[in-house]
């Protein structure tokens, strides 16, 4: 399907030569107005193009309170700021703020901060979260570099696999970047690669084999960078699909990990439905924790979604609810929820807590820590 988008990148490539595919996924998800995440059109629900978790039940968010509570008496019970990236539609910051007010002392210390560039998506969050929060609780920033330095727990959910990635492929024992050209429609060409891509892969020890295609997010090793210098004291809370080095690398991801998704279908098309479509890619674990050490963030643990929130109560806080609603209907619907959330979302979604500034903290959310490699 031809978009206004697409013809836009198609006349870029006709005056500028092809250019890399990083560049694409950049004009793809974020060009003014006409990107996938810059214009107006609900991206998550029903009537959107995918579900994430915090829009399936609040209990997700709910839980994820409780371990942002543990991060502020591991960090002396002062005030504490939590930066999200990327809050979506803020139903994950309503519900941990909504479960945050029974905790008086910590809801008086605390600042929500959300990470957002789009007007089109602050105007949705702010419908969503409700005014009297606003400017009162929460402030929006186009960057964390923005905010004086702080005390507290930077949050991300599903927000890594998003950074425009590049793509390559190693051929004939060389490394070759993926580009994008326009030849009766869009195709990929291969250019020698850039030093930094090779670096990447040094760094981590890895050695693509032959005809094996990956991404790199090098925009992910910037987020980390400048986080670090933000973060005086506290955590970074990343939860999102993708692997470990040791995993992302086997043969079965041989043909990259791009991945798109239209209206709740999934496909690897990216050069379809330009600004139309989501584009994602898996995020290498490994990588963020790697670049995390190098630049003063400790790993805490590494785990999948499903761990993470049984390790957190997540079955106590259904309890509760069954326990308090009465509407059988109602308690059904909050059992298939968390099913999703443990079992069809709670393997593929990984988590990863970094720290800085603390001695060794022992968190509930990582009773089952998985090997990081």
């Amino acid at each position: 399907m031809e978009t206004t988008l697409s013809e836009i990148i198609k006349n870029k490539i006709r005056e500028q030569g092809p250019i890399s595919f990083h560049d694409f996924m950049e004009m793809a998800l974020y060009y003014p107005e006409l990107g996938y995440y810059t214009s107006s059109p609900d991206k998550i629900g029903k009537h959107g193009d995918y579900y994430t978790s915090p829009y399936l039940t609040n209990i997700f968010g709910n839980v994820i309170a409780k371990q942002l509570e543990e991060m502020w008496l591991l960090t002396g019970k002062k005030d504490f700021t939590v930066v999200e990236y990327g809050a979506g539609m803020g139903s994950l910051c309503n519900d941990i703020l909504d479960e945050l007010k029974q905790n008086k002392e910590f809801y008086s210390k605390l600042k929500y901060c959300i990470i957002e560039k789009s007007e089109a998506m602050r105007q949705k969050e702010k419908k969503i979260i409700g005014h009297d929060l606003v400017n009162d609780k929460i402030g929006w920033y186009d960057s964390i570099t923005e905010i004086p330095s702080f005390t507290g727990c930077v949050l991300a959910n599903e927000v890594l696999d998003n950074f425009s990635v590049h793509k390559v492929i190693m051929k004939e024992n060389e490394l070759k970047e993926i580009y994008v050209d326009h030849n009766n429609g869009f195709v990929e060409v291969l250019k020698p690669s850039r030093d930094d891509l090779k670096e990447y892969f040094t760094s981590l020890g890895i050695e693509l084999p032959n005809d094996f295609c990956a991404e790199v997010n090098l925009e992910a090793i910037e987020w980390i960078k400048k986080i670090s210098s933000s973060l005086e004291k506290g955590f970074v809370l990343t939860i999102d699909y993708g692997y470990p080095s040791s995993e992302l690398y086997q043969s079965h991801h041989r043909l990259g990990t791009i991945v798109c998704y239209n209206k709740h279908t999934v496909n690897d098309l990216p050069y379809n439905n330009i600004g139309l479509q989501d584009i994602t890619a898996h995020v290498n674990f490994s990588a963020l924790k790697f670049w995390g050490a190098k630049h003063g963030l400790d790993n805490c643990g590494f785990t999948n979604q499903s761990q993470f929130l049984l390790g957190l109560g997540l079955t106590e806080h259904l309890r509760k609810l069954e326990e308090k609603e009465k509407n059988n209907f109602e308690v059904r619907k909050n059992l298939m929820m968390l099913h999703t959330l443990l079992m069809s979302m709670g393997k593929k979604f990984k988590v990863l807590i970094q720290q800085k500034g603390l001695n060794n903290p022992l968190l509930s959310g990582l009773q089952f820590c998985q090997p990081l490699i």
